[in-house]
């Protein structure tokens, strides 16, 4: 029996309604965009063509958070850094619908980046040192701080206390999750004079849309406080020669604008087990929204968690190797 959730009220006629508010008139067509943490649908208007309206996710975000997020999409593309910004509506570029925060942006078009070539990597690299000039320049007040505790252990205290993990396989778990948090602490203790700074916060390659001008960042709704290396890491994939090679390439365009400090080297592994834990731990508190037993039916199963564990192992073994090496030579 399916459990009332706050996004059964967006129903079509309140996501119209909604975007009608700011003064269009909606043609009526729209689109259901690839969105779990909250509701984004393309929606086609008579006046502007196609808009973007973000529905985000009922008691995450506080009003002053999101405006903290918008505002720093505002400073990115008044430095002509090709962030997507919202719209304002009326007064402000977030308003309230139905009980939904919403926002409207336009549409940008673009392909999903592949990073094939040096130049690639340069060019986004570049975009990317002067992202993080600009988020360098003063603090947020209102968007979280990237943290062991929040993102590590309270992650593995909600995974260990939900039904998600097999009875058989939770003391494997914490055993392998205190092993690999033990590390991160260490690296993050020895980052400790590190500069922190605005961030994306989750600069992967589905939050950017290549364009014939080059990369466009899409999807600041994770932004925080944090290292450099927190939007580096997740841009480099392969082996260890295959991320080198990468990293490489972005540093070469990157610090043409933005310095960067070697040291972060030691925290691009410390942060990809952060994210495998915060990000079970998102899987499953969200559950109770239909959408994610639909998209990760696979995620109560034991073989699921078996993979896991055995994952986490994997990354133990790697948190106890060198950091990546920065070799400009490839460039």
């Amino acid at each position: 029996m399916h459990r009332a959730h706050p996004y059964d009220a967006l129903t079509p006629e309140a996501i119209l309604d909604a975007v009608e508010t700011c003064g269009v008139r909606c043609t009526g067509r729209f689109m259901a965009l690839n969105s779990y943490e909250n509701r984004v649908y393309r929606v086609e208007t008579e006046e502007h063509g196609l808009l973007v309206a973000k529905f985000y996710r009922p008691g995450r975000w506080s009003e002053p958070e999101i405006l903290e997020e918008h505002a720093f999409t505002q400073l990115l593309a008044e430095q002509e850094i090709p962030a997507v910004v919202p719209r304002i509506c009326v007064d402000s570029t977030l308003r309230h619908h139905a009980g939904f925060f919403f926002a409207v942006f336009p549409w940008q078009p673009g392909r999903a980046p592949e990073l094939n070539t040096a130049e690639d990597r340069k060019l986004l690299g570049r975009f990317l040192g002067r992202l993080h000039r600009a988020g360098a320049a003063e603090p947020f007040r209102h968007r979280p701080r990237l943290n062991v505790a929040d993102f590590g252990h309270r992650s593995v205290q909600f995974l260990l206390a939900s039904h998600f993990i097999p009875d058989e396989l939770r003391a494997s778990f914490r055993a392998i999750a205190e092993i690999v948090l033990g590390s991160v602490e260490t690296a993050f203790k020895a980052a400790e004079d590190i500069a922190w700074i605005r961030l994306h916060g989750d600069c992967h390659l589905g939050n950017i849309l290549w364009s014939a001008q080059g990369p466009y960042f899409v999807d600041f709704d994770d932004c925080l406080t944090g290292p450099a290396a927190q939007d580096l890491w997740m841009l480099l994939s392969g082996d260890r020669e295959d991320m080198e090679r990468q990293l490489a390439d972005t540093l070469a365009g990157y610090t043409e604008f933005m310095d960067f400090d070697p040291a972060e080297l030691a925290l691009i592994e410390p942060l990809r087990a952060l994210r495998l834990l915060r990000y079970n731990a998102w899987i499953g508190q969200r559950w109770d929204d239909p959408a994610f037993p639909r998209a990760f039916p696979w995620f109560d199963g034991r073989r699921f968690w078996e993979e896991q564990i055995l994952t986490l192992r994997q990354q133990a073994a790697v948190l106890d190797e060198p950091p990546l090496a920065w070799r400009p030579q490839y460039e």
